[in-house]
């Protein structure tokens, strides 16, 4: 296909369209910054459980198959086969909307005295069965939102990051059975990334704010590197090359650990319905008509069917990363050629275990202070949406019992403790009992007429009213 001069598309906000083929160099550089702004969250999910279920010298192998099957999705996703993929520029990476759930289903293997290869194969072959639930909502996902309504999703996702929150703070202050958790040395690493996260953040200057977690977890390596806390001397046992190897680990499945997952493939679904429609406004492409609803269909499809393939080559479960809208609007390229380069990227990066060596050996401080962010950024992304859908008395209700029941089995799981115990592990997950809580009130409980709804809107301004009064009279 011959090269398209910028601007060929008529549009003056992008400097190459959705169907432009732009030239190697700005393909390249188009491509680095889609990887810069991705790589962290491709590989954090898997070195979080591969520290927190003492996965060991498997990790290396498991970040290189996460970069891969990345490569091989992103390419998916923008080429198309068929059905299959958005004609989209998405990048594909590894979900942190799994991550909760995927660690229970590791610590049933666990407490069931099996070791990393038992582990990998239950979490694989879960993964692989459910990510066939997103493939079957995908033909009908325009429907789906009647059901799991924004006031579900919010709270799902609320609980997701609440619920990881306590992974990424134990990381910052030295990791789960660390000798020395809470010392000063580790608190001042994991400080120094929130610093500069938060530093670099408040720069007008794009590039700088999509980089700031690459930058602060290089600052924190460096910095643990001089205070002799990282030794690279195991990095020569690594082999040159790696090479994908479907389910490595075997296959195994627990139906306990597969309900949980499952409802987190329902909630990406529609994430990535978010997220494909935000990618198709930054590429000045239709956001309603026969072929958005083409697109999003293929798109929800392809995240399904890249899960499935992600969880047969040992990664864990992708979804379309919502960040790679914002470097589509920094660069003013929207091309789905140049998802071919990213892929190629990753899939070069993944092939060489020495990568995910250097990686494995970050300090848990270091993870810690960026994930503490990350996680508590997927928290506040379920507040916005629950804040957006409106705080009526009914959707009140709904939140709060929800939550109430999500964090309550977390923090006190000894509340289950006389169940059968595969009904424990299934709704001892905050996550499958808050998102079946809000599933099943969102169903239950009537909407609300504009009578009821004017009435509470009255209630909160009198609220406010009587607030302000009170804090007049005190002044």
């Amino acid at each position: 296909m011959k090269n398209t001069a910028p601007n060929s598309s008529g549009n003056n906000d992008l400097i190459y369209g959705l169907e432009d083929n732009p030239a190697v160099a700005p393909s390249i550089f188009a491509a680095i910054q889609h990887v810069l702004a991705s790589f962290i969250g491709i590989i954090t999910p898997t070195l979080i459980i591969g520290g927190v279920l003492g996965l060991g010298e498997e990790v290396p192998y498991l970040v290189s198959m996460a970069l891969i099957v990345s490569g091989i999705g992103t390419f998916i996703q923008a080429r198309t086969f068929g059905p299959l993929g958005s004609g989209l520029l998405c990048v594909q990476g590894t979900s942190f909307a799994f991550l909760s759930s995927i660690l229970a289903a590791g610590f049933i293997v666990k407490g069931e005295g099996g070791g990393p290869e038992e582990i990998l194969a239950t979490i694989f072959g879960v993964c692989f069965i459910a990510a066939f639930v997103e493939i079957f909502l995908s033909r009908f996902i325009h429907k789906l939102k009647k059901i799991i309504t924004p006031v579900v999703t919010g709270t799902i996702i609320t609980l997701i990051g609440l619920s990881l929150i306590k992974v990424g703070m134990t990381d910052l202050a030295g990791g789960f059975g660390a000798p020395d958790l809470g010392s000063l040395e580790n608190l001042t690493l994991g400080g120094t990334v929130i610093f500069i996260i938060i530093y670099l953040n408040r720069f007008q200057i794009q590039s700088l704010r999509l980089s700031a977690v690459i930058i602060g977890l290089s600052v924190g390596y460096f910095v643990a590197f001089l205070m002799g806390k990282v030794d690279f001397s195991g990095l020569n046992s690594l082999a040159t090359i790696t090479v994908p190897i479907p389910f490595k680990y075997g296959f195994d499945f627990n139906f306990a650990a597969f309900f949980p997952i499952a409802i987190i493939f329902i909630v990406t679904a529609l994430e990535t319905t978010g997220d494909l429609t935000a990618n198709s406004m930054v590429s000045r492409q239709p956001v309603k008509g026969p072929l958005y609803i083409k697109r999003i269909k293929g798109g929800v499809l392809a995240d399904g069917f890249n899960s499935a393939m992600a969880a047969s080559l040992n990664s864990l479960p992708m979804t379309t990363f919502s960040q790679n809208n914002g470097v589509i609007q920094l660069t003013g390229v929207a091309s789905r050629h140049v998802a071919l380069y990213i892929a190629g990227f990753l899939v070069i990066l993944g092939l060489f275990p020495v990568i995910g060596g250097v990686l494995q050996l970050m300090p848990k401080p270091v993870l810690g202070g960026a994930t503490i962010i990350m996680f508590s950024t997927v928290a506040v992304a379920g507040i916005k949406i629950l804040a957006e859908s409106g705080f009526s008395r009914r959707n009140m209700l709904i939140v709060a019992v929800s939550l109430g029941l999500g964090l309550g089995v977390s923090a006190v799981p000894e509340v289950l403790s006389e169940l059968p115990k595969t009904l424990k592990n299934i709704i001892g997950s905050p996550i499958t009992i808050g998102a079946m809580s809000a599933i099943f009130l969102n169903f239950l409980l009537p909407e609300e007429d504009a009578e009821q709804k004017l009435l509470d809107e009255l209630d909160h301004v009198n609220a406010e009213a009587i607030s302000g009064d009170h804090l007049t009279d005190k002044s």
